[in-house]
């Protein structure tokens, strides 16, 4: 098994109202899985439900660049309520450190970001970081092939007074419908919680 570590270190501070826990870059609970399911690019779009109430709205892109790949997500973010829309911006890394052995049965790969929520008097920055394990699952007789995975993230959140460090675990599947088209949905436990799904082209 080889390892790999990841530094990531950024405080900022944005803003000076208390706002909600968040996990990836752009506060949602669409997780990765430990390996992309493309060979050049993705495009998608993600809707994310968290339990606080409201309506996450993005579209996501990713390219690969050598051994490991880079995702740019962008969005709205509706409170339900009357809370002001929310603008969410962010960026993610994934990087292939676990590959599968008689002795640990899982893929593993590291995944680190930053991003934010932005919106008048109460902005946020996130940084995340984790580690996502998970095996492809091939089913015998179909064309369907799926990849559960878990994703245990500890994340910053830079917004108020004083930074936070939170923890949340994503659980997830990402479900290989066709040759260009997956299906994939994840949800978040602990500090950050709800439940997220997405359409992706890949190519």
């Amino acid at each position: 098994m080889r390892r790999h570590a990841a530094l990531l270190a950024l405080t900022s501070l944005l803003g000076s109202a208390p706002v909600s826990a968040a996990a990836q870059a752009t506060g949602t609970t669409a997780f990765n899985a430990p390996y992309r399911a493309f060979v050049r690019s993705e495009i998608g779009v993600l809707l994310s439900f968290p339990n606080g109430g409201g309506t996450a709205l993005e579209g996501a892109y990713r390219i690969a660049s050598h051994g490991f790949d880079l995702g740019f997500k962008a969005g709205f973010f509706t409170p339900s309520g009357a809370g002001d829309t929310e603008l969410l911006l962010g960026a993610e890394a994934r990087q292939r450190v676990i590959t599968h052995t008689i002795d640990f049965p899982l893929d593993g790969a590291v995944i680190v970001g930053v991003g934010g929520n932005f919106v008048s008097g109460a902005s946020q920055l996130i940084i995340p970081v984790g580690l996502s394990l998970g095996r492809r699952v091939d089913p015998r007789g179909s064309t369907v092939s799926i990849v559960p995975y878990v994703q245990p993230t500890m994340y910053i959140r830079a917004g108020s007074a004083t930074p936070h460090v939170l923890f949340t675990l994503g659980l997830g599947g990402d479900f290989r419908l066709s040759r260009v088209f997956d299906a994939r949905i994840s949800a978040g436990l602990g500090d950050s919680e709800g439940v997220s799904i997405g359409a992706v082209w890949v190519h």
